[in-house]
Order: C-alpha cells, then structure tokens, then sequence
C-alpha cells in the first residue's frame, strides 16, 4: 500500500536512512536552491529544513534525487504499473494471456478516485496569506519566488468532472513584477491540457477556476509530469502508481474538487488580461525571459497542520528533474508503439535539454525491394511524432532504422550519433519545418512559441568512417579558430561573436561552410559546430550536446554546401554545419552568484550542519 500523504513517505525514508533533517536557519533565497542543487549532485538524502527565513513552513529537498530513492517510493506498485501499461499497448496480448494480466487488477481498482473519509480534507484544516507561504528564489535574477514543484488542477468548463481534468506542473511566481498582494503569475506552457481548458473558458465568457496544490503523496508529483496517453486522466495514473485511490474532496466554499491529502492548496480563477511573468531559471540552463503570461486572482491558502512545502530547482542538466524523466521513460516505454506507428523507441535527451533533441528508432518497411535503403516510413513517423503529446515540442529529431542495426538504442546517446553520422547524406536526409511552435523556453527561434524544426532520418549501408582526430585542418576564414574534435565526427571550432539580427544569414558561415565543402578531410567529420568556447564544448559528449542544441535554431542556423535558399539542399559529401554561438537575443545562461556558492560550500563543511551531505 502507498503512502497517504507526505508525512507518511518522509516518516519511512527517514528510518532508512535515506532523510536528513536540518534545523540551522537557512535563506529560501537563493540559499536553499544553491544547497538543493549541490545535494542532488552528491546523489545526498532527502533533505528536510525545519527552520526556513520568513516563513513557519518546514521545506522539503530532494526528495526524487535519486532514481534508487524514487523506486524505493513506488515499490509496492511498479510492477502493477508495468501490468497495466503492457495490458494498455497490447491489449490483445492481454486478452490471450489474462493470468498474466492479474497483476493488474489491483491497478484498476487503485485508478477510481475516491471521496474522502467523511469528506474531510486534511489539506483544508488551516489558512493563511499568500505572503506567509515559503518564498523561493533560485537563481540571482529570477523576477520573483516560484512555486517550483506546483500541482495546477483545472478542469474543462464544457464538462466538468475529474475524467475531463488537467493535473500540470506549471510555473507559477508567487510575487514580483506587477502582482498584487493576491495575485500570482500562472506560466503553462504551450501543448498543455491547461491550454484547452483556459480556451474553452475565455470562448464561453467565464473565468477560468484553478486549484495550486503543493506537497501530497508523491504519486502526483510524478502524474503531473507524465506524458499520458489520451483518455487517461493525472488523478488516475497517481492512484495506479501511488498504489491507492487519489482522496478527494468537496467544499462549499470552493469551485473545484480538492485533493485532500495535498499539503497546500491555492484557489482562485485567472483573471482576464495578462501580467508579465518571469524571468526565471529554467531547465534548459539558461534564463526564460519576462513575457505576458495570465495571472491567478487568489481567493484563499489552505494548507494542513504539519504542511510540508517540497521545491526542487531547475538548471542545466543533469538536475533533480533528470531521474523524473528517467522515471517517466521506463515506464512509458511499452506504450510508444502504440501511441507512434512505426516506432520502437524514442530519447529527449536530457543533456540536451530534453525538447531540442529527440532520438528515435524506427522502422524502414516501406519499400524492401529497393536495391539502396533510403529513409521513407522513417519521415511518416516523425510527422506523427512532431504532430501530437510532448514530442510536439522537439527541435532536432534524428531517427535510425532499426532494421539498419539491430542492436541500436536510443538511449545509447553516442551509439546512435555515431550511426546516424555513419550513415548521412545531407542531399536526402534533412527535411526543415521553417516556420512551426517552439518549445515556450527555447529562445533560439523566431519569436516566443515559435521556431523551426529539422527531421534527420537516414537508412541505408554505412557510408564512412568517422574521424577520432583532427590530423589537418582547413585554412579558415578570419575570425574562425581552435578546432576541436568533440566526438567521432564531430568536429567544434571558434567563431567571432554573433551580432546579427534574429533569424539573418551570416555571410561569415556561408564561406566557412564553402571552405569545409571543398576540404579533402569533410567525409570524416559530417558535423561542424560554430561556437564561442570549443575547449568547454569538446570536453565530454554533455557539453557538445547543451551547447549545440540549445543554442541553434534548425532553419536559421543550419549552413551547408550548395545551399540556394535557406530551406538548403546539400551535396551529400558536404557538412552540416550549426552555428551555436550565443546570440544577442537568447536568454543569459544561470550562474550562481559567488557568495551563495562560498555559503552553500561552507554548510556543507566539517561542522556545518550539512557535513557529509554533498
């Protein structure tokens, strides 16, 4: 049986051993974020601080830190997810062998929300102001203190009820900016069930009635992130994994169902207009910048007698939210086939920021009798696979046949570059979407939600050998220098810094690119990478990966030989070179200001109340 709440899940992590507590007063300005980061790299326990600056509420760290720490939570009920989920994407299967669907059952049962004992509510024992409730603040120039680990409940005005809910992890700022006492910034991003149902309201005339919750069993921080399959409701899947029916509850007072075990709940509606939003530290590493977003009108906090506030903080990866996705693609992972014809496996690639980097492992069945394999049910696939759920937002989206090497994962980050790379030819395999919706926190497109796309699908024999070092070089145009092999194939080098507008053609790439064209040594090193520190980004695969990808828009900064528009057509002997160089207009990267890095060191040393802790 899962936990019932969040007491339940510390009070046993702490007799394992695995939650520590603090009672040194910390700062949640910056203090805490800087601790939680550093926890998290030394895999630390959890961490619970029981005397916080500026507010009575204890706050709760690293609570999914590790994945060891994350399936010890679920334990009881991962293989009864791993049941239903198979049953779900075969369910034919499930029908020829029911006795191996039993476990099962137990699932199903746990699925069906349910009313609270008596119609009590835990979480609606106590109320407070906004102001008292612990003020979070991660990065040096966040706008304001975030809710960093929100359950935003909203529900579909056309018809209302649990089925047709929204459970979404969704920024939102709790001052700051232009907020009022009562107000705080709902940031959704765009693709997000929180979208429909704000739509649906604002067509027919009403106000949109939302439900923060903080804290709850950790089932619903995990439901909250997951990328489910239509049809399948938040509320459901954390019973299924929590291993015991979502409570919830009914209150006169309140315009939506509440979820009675949560630590906080947040009420109120999103007022017409918009306020700005932001900035904030993101997940990409890098700051999303302030922009209109809409704004919650607070009617009441609620929160329990012993209320817990759980944060965590969002940076370049690796960070906490890391072993989430891990989590997330392990248990979906039987369902892909289902959901993506024609797709055996897919990898948003954390290092790379998870959105602008999506690998896939397809199938090529179209068309067997053709003497050269070239990619063509591969391009059905990622159509699908930009065309529906999260994978919506991907940037770059590489896909290998499977039939091509058996052997080949996508979670083999290296293995399947270097297949892909093998295997290249720049005349058939890119295929651009120039104008299309951007993931909200990638600013390297045309605007905010907005940015282009590039399909890379190669079949076929391998066509090269890869180089592993640099024995010559081309002479480079000036202001180009210090190149470096970053991997096999993969070659980096310094370009001056970029100065031109959004989305203008550099004439300094078109001729480096015309010069590594006619290189005899371009075979060997099929991908080139502009970009302002070559040592930083040839150090290890996860420097190459963040640098490139999360700073360098498919359609705008893609250069290559015999390119005649700017949707480019390449000889297939010739690079693919990307300009990933910080522009003017992208969003700084996060940095920790100094004497928060010596505070967080020193708290950490022999004596300090974290010794031994990271």
């Amino acid at each position: 049986m899962g936990y019932a709440c969040l007491r339940e899940c510390l009070a046993d992590l702490e007799a394992q051993g695995q939650l520590k507590r603090v009672d040194a007063e910390l700062d949640p300005c910056l203090e805490l974020a800087a601790v939680q980061r550093r926890a998290f790299r030394a895999k630390a326990p959890a961490l619970l601080f029981t005397r916080v600056k500026g507010t009575r509420f204890p706050m709760l760290a690293n609570l999914f830190g590790t994945r060891e720490r994350l399936r010890y939570i679920f334990r009881d009920s991962l293989a009864t997810v791993d049941a239903v989920l198979a049953a779900r994407a075969d369910p034919a299967a499930a029908m020829r062998r029911p006795w191996r669907s039993l476990k099962a059952l137990p699932g199903l049962f746990h699925m069906l929300p349910r009313m609270a004992q008596g119609g009590s509510a835990p979480v609606l024992e106590c109320r407070c102001a906004l102001a008292d409730l612990p003020r979070l603040t991660c990065w040096p120039h966040d706008g304001g203190p975030f809710v960093t680990l929100p359950l935003v409940y909203t529900e579909d005005p056309r018809k209302p009820g649990l089925d047709a809910s929204n459970l979404g992890m969704y920024r939102v700022q709790l001052a700051g900016n232009a907020y009022a006492a009562d107000e705080a910034g709902l940031h959704y991003q765009i693709h997000r069930g929180m979208g429909a149902h704000h739509a649906a309201a604002l067509a027919l005339g009403q106000a949109l009635p939302v439900h923060v919750y903080v804290g709850g069993p950790p089932a619903l921080s995990v439901a909250a992130v997951m990328p489910l399959p239509e049809g399948l409701s938040e509320l459901r899947f954390a019973g299924l994994l929590g291993g015991r029916r979502t409570a919830v509850a009914r209150d006169a007072a309140l315009p939506l169902p509440v979820l009675a075990q949560a630590d906080f709940c947040i009420s109120g509606h999103l007022l017409p207009g918009l306020k700005p939003e932001g900035p904030f530290g993101d997940h990409l590493g890098y700051y999303s910048l302030r922009h209109d977003f809409p704004v919650l009108k607070v009617r009441a906090v609620h929160h329990r007698r012993d209320a817990i506030w759980p944060f965590t903080t969002v940076g370049r990866p690796p960070q906490e939210d890391t072993v989430f996705g891990d989590f997330i693609h392990e248990l979906t992972a039987a369902l892909v086939p289902q959901m993506f014809e024609g797709v055996r496996e897919v990898h948003a690639v954390d290092a790379a920021g998870v959105h602008p980097l999506l690998l896939v492992l397809g199938s090529e069945r179209y068309t067997p009798y053709e003497a050269r394999r070239r990619p063509r049910e591969l391009l059905t696939a990622a159509l699908h696979l930009l065309g529906t759920t999260q994978t919506a937002l991907a940037k770059y989206v590489l896909l290998a046949a499977h039939e091509d090497a058996p052997g080949l994962s996508a979670r083999d980050t290296p293995g399947f570059l270097r297949h892909m790379l093998e295997r290249a030819d720049f005349s058939r395999d890119l295929h651009f979407l120039t104008r299309s919706t951007g993931d909200t926190l990638d600013y390297t497109g045309s605007g905010l939600h907005e940015g282009s796309k590039l399909i890379w699908a190669s079949a076929g024999e391998k066509r090269r050998e890869l180089g592993l070092e640099l024995t010559s070089a081309p002479d480079l145009p000036d202001g180009f220098c210090g190149p470096r092999v970053a991997g096999p194939g993969l070659l980096v080098l310094r370009g001056p810094a970029h100065s031109l507008g959004r989305g203008e053609p550099d004439p300094r790439l078109e001729e480096l690119a015309r010069v590594f064209a006619s290189w005899p040594g371009r075979e060997a090193f099929p991908l080139l990478a502009v970009v302002d520190d070559p040592e930083f980004c040839a150090a290890s695969l996860e420097n190459f990966l963040w640098t490139v990808f999360t700073r360098s828009d498919p359609a705008t900064d893609s250069y290559g030989a015999n390119a005649r528009i700017r949707a480019r057509h390449w000889a297939c002997d010739a690079p693919l070179l990307l300009d990933a160089r910080l522009k003017p207009f992208h969003a700084p990267p996060l940095e920790e200001e100094p004497a928060v890095a010596r505070r967080a060191e020193a708290l950490a040393a022999p004596g300090g109340p974290l010794h031994g802790c990271y």
